[in-house]
């Protein structure tokens, strides 16, 4: 059950690698789609942002089982497609997370810190 997420956010792109990001969204899309009919990853969610003067325009969130989801950001296509990504989206970066019964863990052990 999926209880971890790779967050890929973006500014945007790169001035004059415009048609590179876009070919390069296309390219892991498919790449996505294809992980996730193998069981690698449950699911892939892109999200375009509409402009409000942040640091933060697009991302797409990851869901996977946290075994299968750091094993998948270890495969060789999924880092040559970030490293594409930094050199033409400007922001990019890869921020793993917790959710669902991982997420309550968490916080479980975040208010033990508190006293609570």
């Amino acid at each position: 059950m999926a209880d971890a997420v790779l967050f890929l956010g973006w500014k945007c792109a790169v001035p004059g690698r415009e048609q590179q990001a876009m070919d390069l969204f296309q390219k892991v899309m498919e790449y996505y789609a294809k992980s996730q009919s193998e069981g690698k990853i449950e699911s892939s969610e892109p999200v375009l942002l509409r402009s409000h003067g942040g640091d933060l325009n697009g991302f797409i969130l990851i869901k996977g089982d946290t075994e299968k989801l750091s094993k998948f950001a270890q495969e060789d296509t999924f880092n040559e497609h970030c490293i594409e990504a930094a050199y033409c989206l400007d922001g990019f970066g890869v921020i793993p997370g917790a959710f669902g019964e991982k997420l309550s863990r968490n916080f479980s052990i975040w208010s033990k810190q508190f006293g609570k």
